[in-house]
């Protein structure tokens, strides 16, 4: 959620206004006070001093000036108390509501509301700041936790579709309907490697959450790296009728990566790309150096693309956009995170971008090259 500050007076601002103004308000009438009664106080003890006389003069003027002063301040003392009780209440009341606020949004959150939001208070910068950044947690909570239902119930697909068709193989063997065969084995054998893959996959994103991945570096050329990974993909991308390009796969540039790491990665990409590219459609992988210390490896398709708000998403956990009807849903959703999490503990950066939906889209490796 993106929300502007309200341009307002910080609270350090209004609190200080405040007290600069019962302060105001009690010296006005301290001297409203002064000029009202002073002169009249003054006159009296004039009266009362007789005939000229300068001692006498003298102390019913001092006496006149203490009796004006001590009136004064016998007014200006109920007037500071009043007014300071009525900044406060005012105060009180323009910052309780927005607080008051606050604090039953967050009642309601931790009751597992993540809808709620609180209106960006206009009284001070401090608490627009709490409420915008109130919302902005409320928005994370709430992506995050569909993103947890989500998570549970690709799972339990990814797991369900493995264990139903192996139940049925077992209860065919133990009724004599199957016989133990090679086609049999082979059923088995592919969809335990898929439960097994599954799993792995789970461990790899919660290294990744944890930074915690083994890695074994050697130094090796970039081209040949992708020239292996293309190789590996080149089947997958011929059986549904979408065109592969490398550009650079001849690169001699070294670089010092995990490559069984980074063959994940690059298996990662092309699959992405692939799944979300019609048949006919084309991925073109580029590899391009960067000024004098980085490689850059770009994998670009022209399929579906992905919507503007998606986009800083795709590398969370279990985040899988619907892009189209015909979007191919297979997959646990968590490659691209396992990826990013895997070049960045390489040194490197993975991104993401798209002119939107039906334009495409390109992910970016850049990796530095291995210094002389």
């Amino acid at each position: 959620m993106t929300a502007l500050i309200p341009a307002r007076h910080s609270l350090t601002f209004r609190l200080l206004t405040a007290q600069l103004a019962v302060v105001l308000i009690s010296l006005l009438a301290a001297l409203i006070v002064a000029a009202l009664v002073g002169p009249a106080i003054f006159n009296s003890h004039l009266d009362l001093s007789g005939p000229i006389d300068p001692r006498q003069t003298d102390f019913h003027i001092q006496e006149a000036y203490r009796d004006a002063n001590y009136i004064a301040l016998a007014a200006a003392l109920p007037t500071a108390v009043l007014s300071s009780i009525g900044v406060s209440f005012w105060l009180s009341h323009r910052l309780g509501q927005p607080l008051w606020r606050l604090s039953r949004a967050a009642t309601a959150m931790s009751s597992g509301d993540y809808q709620v939001r609180v209106p960006i208070s206009d009284v001070d910068k401090e608490v627009a700041a709490l409420s915008l950044a109130f919302n902005s947690m409320a928005d994370q909570l709430e992506h995050t936790e569909e993103l947890r239902r989500n998570m549970l119930s690709d799972l339990s697909h990814e797991m369900n579709t493995p264990l139903s068709v192996l139940l049925v193989y077992v209860d065919g063997l133990q009724d004599g309907m199957v016989e133990w065969d090679a086609d049999t084995h082979a059923v088995f054998a592919e969809q335990l490697g898929r439960l097994s893959r599954l799993t792995s996959d789970l461990d790899d994103v919660s290294r990744a959450q944890e930074h915690r991945f083994d890695l074994v570096y050697s130094t090796v050329a970039i081209g040949g790296l992708i020239h292996n990974a293309a190789g590996a993909a080149a089947g997958s991308y011929q059986e549904k009728g979408v065109a592969l390009e490398v550009t650079g796969s001849d690169s001699t540039e070294l670089i010092r990566v995990d490559s069984q790491r980074f063959a994940q990665v690059m298996a990662n990409l092309f699959s992405n790309a692939l799944r979300h590219t019609p048949a006919g459609g084309k991925v073109h992988v580029r590899v391009l150096r960067q000024g004098v210390g980085t490689i850059v490896i770009e994998v670009i398709d022209n399929g579906e693309g992905i919507a503007p708000e998606h986009v800083k998403y795709v590398f969370e956990r279990y985040f899988r956009a619907k892009r189209s009807d015909s979007d191919d849903q297979s997959g646990s959703g968590i490659g691209l995170t396992i990826s990013r999490a895997l070049i960045e503990a390489q040194g490197g950066t993975l991104t993401a971008e798209s002119a939107g939906l039906g334009k495409g889209a390109k992910f970016t490796i850049r990796l530095p090259l291995l210094s002389n």
